[in-house]
């Protein structure tokens, strides 16, 4: 379940990658939902408005309760008259009622409805404003360094909504990652409430093979966006577009249609132009480092977990691997001690690091054997 967190850790990416990919919104990312690798942005981590995107946050910490059972599917929420009152895309909810959490779910995620994120923030937050201080405490938690909310629905007003492109990628992926029993209510294409059936908002579940999620958003400040996922195979990206304008239509229709559009169009190209190469097993031996002072003179090096990278096909022809040792390595060494670092480059790939391991202990050699070592060699 929580794989795709794990994977995060293994490496330090020290640039993005540059794909022959384009698109004409504002602010883009696309991920390798595996690895969190970024294969392409463009202004990826400025702060933006995130508009309804940024509703993934309320339900990140929806789901979060669910998982660890503070509250049920089942369990109903009380309807404010603040609730009631919110404007922008609706749900519907009924001034005075109660709702099942699971329908609140699909309210949010489905009707992208501004009045069910309210309802859920003053359920589990105890007020608006308290649920908004557990939405920044979560963003740090995550490492959503480029966010900041004041509210749960992403509504223009109170105005300082912010999140970057490379933070909504983020956060898909750890919904992906750690809520896989919650994941299915994304790709859901209509939900009716109170007599009132609305489509899913996000077109790309149609039009793209593999998509099954997320959000999408528009305001006048952050334009139409969208955060999309989809899976072929072992592969799945997760790529955010926001900032995209479209003056020339003056409904709601044709827009989302050509939003939908261009994501679908880049998500294609990343699936034809970006493959996923095995470098490393579990526990492949990938050299020996010299040990001072040790029982034996040398170390078997492993990066203990198997590694993959996602790059270019174009790129994987000049690949190149390095194995950098940290110098001074004394005994005693303990199995599994960290002893340098691997190193994958290539073209228009950003170089990726992975920190090495002993793939055995090493015992300190004693004060007379080592002097007998110096004297006349040997192991």
């Amino acid at each position: 379940m929580r794989r795709y967190l794990l994977a995060l850790s293994l490496f330090v990416a020290v640039a993005p990658a540059q794909a022959a990919i384009d698109s004409s919104a504002e602010h883009a990312i696309l991920m390798d939902a595996a690895t969190g690798q970024v294969l392409w942005e463009k202004d990826g981590r400025t702060p933006m408005p995130p508009a309804s995107m940024s509703k993934l946050m309320t339900l990140d910490l929806l789901f979060q309760r669910l998982a660890d059972k503070r509250i049920k599917l089942d369990d109903t929420l009380p309807v404010s008259e603040r609730a009631w009152r919110t404007q922008g895309s609706k749900m519907f909810v009924e001034l005075g009622s109660r709702i099942r959490v699971e329908d609140l779910i699909r309210g949010i995620i489905i009707q992208s409805g501004n009045d069910a994120c309210v309802v859920v923030a003053e359920g589990l937050g105890g007020t608006f404003e308290g649920f908004v201080d557990l939405m920044n405490k979560r963003a740090k938690e995550l490492g959503l360094a480029q966010s900041k909310f004041v509210n749960p629905d992403g509504l223009p007003e109170p105005p300082g909504q912010l999140m970057s492109a490379l933070d909504l990628a983020k956060l898909s992926r750890h919904i992906i990652g750690i809520y896989p029993e919650y994941y299915h209510y994304f790709s859901e294409k209509s939900f009716t409430w109170h007599g009132i059936t609305q489509p899913n908002r996000d077109l790309v579940l149609g039009m793209l093979q593999g998509a099954d999620g997320l959000k999408t958003g528009h305001t006048d400040a952050a334009g139409y966006g969208i955060t999309v996922s989809a899976k072929r195979g072992d592969t799945r990206f997760i790529l955010v577009l926001n900032g995209l304008r479209y003056p020339q239509y003056k409904n709601d229709y044709f827009p989302n249609i050509r939003r939908a559009e261009e994501a679908s169009r880049v998500m294609e190209m990343a699936f034809r132009e970006f493959r996923t190469y095995p470098i490393l097993s579990s526990n492949q031996v990938i050299g020996e480092a010299p040990v001072l002072q040790g029982a034996a003179n040398t170390v078997k090096v492993t990066a203990a977990k198997p590694l993959s990278v996602t790059m270019q096909v174009d790129s994987r022809k000049a690949m190149k691997t390095a194995l950098r040792l940290d110098p001074g390595l004394t005994a005693p060494v303990k199995q599994g001690q960290k002893v340098g670092s691997y190193t994958i480059s290539a073209p228009d790939f950003p170089a990726m690091t992975v920190p090495v391991y002993a793939a055995e202990p090493v015992a300190q050699i004693g004060f007379f054997a080592g002097l007998w070592r110096k004297m006349f060699g040997g192991k």
